[in-house]
């Protein structure tokens, strides 16, 4: 059997090279990225088998990313990483398709084990995280606020809330400057929001970025 093709993201440069030397001698790491902006243009190119995405990434988070990602792709296996003990977000990344999910803490002794169980068309979650997804699901996990918003306001408001501006939201988006501030204002209405603060207080909360 072939050994199955594995694309690595995460804005951590040792974390990756660890993952990498851990996997190398049992799978074919097609490629590593920095950040899920990246990770959209390489997967398709690359066409691995399974990702390996940490959700908290810059540009693009993991759960955005791998939600683009699966409807491109909707064959390829999503193992998420993350720091955060937050079972809703589990759940949320089990509602986009995921396969796997772990705790950075936990990643050295059960990414191979998660990598494997994927390849066989299995799912793998971290032990620490699986009663409390359980609980999530039955009790009907909280929806985050930034579902009420599209796809490229999501986009829009990480972008913004890394420090970038209107400008260069619409440079990295490939869209008009105006067609941000519309968007913008747009989910600041949605959300019920004032400012620029509290839209930053926002994605913090929502774990759109650290």
């Amino acid at each position: 059997m072939s050994r199955p093709r594995v694309l690595i993201a995460d804005d951590h440069k040792l974390l990756v090279e660890a993952f990498v030397n851990l996997l190398e001698n049992e799978v074919e790491v097609v490629g590593k990225v920095l950040d899920g902006r990246a990770l959209l243009k390489e997967a398709p190119r690359l066409n691995p088998d399974i990702i390996v995405l940490d959700i908290s990434m810059p540009k693009l988070n993991g759960l955005e990313a791998g939600e683009q990602i699966k409807q491109m792709m909707p064959d390829v296996k999503l193992i998420f990483l993350t720091m955060h003990e937050d079972p809703d977000l589990a759940v949320e990344a089990f509602r986009i398709g995921a396969s796997g999910y772990l705790l950075k803490s936990s990643a050295a002794s059960e990414l191979f084990q998660a990598v494997q169980e994927v390849s066989q068309g299995r799912s793998y979650v971290t032990p620490q995280i699986a009663q409390g997804m359980l609980e999530s699901f039955a009790q009907g996990s909280e929806i985050r606020s930034v579902s009420k918003l599209t796809a490229r306001q999501r986009e829009i408001l990480q972008l913004l809330a890394e420090g970038n501006t209107m400008k260069e939201v619409a440079a990295t988006l490939n869209i008009a400057p105006r067609t941000v501030a519309f968007h913008k204002y747009r989910m600041m209405e949605t959300l019920g929001l004032k400012n620029n603060t509290e839209l930053l207080r926002l994605a913090i909360k929502e774990r759109i970025i650290t």
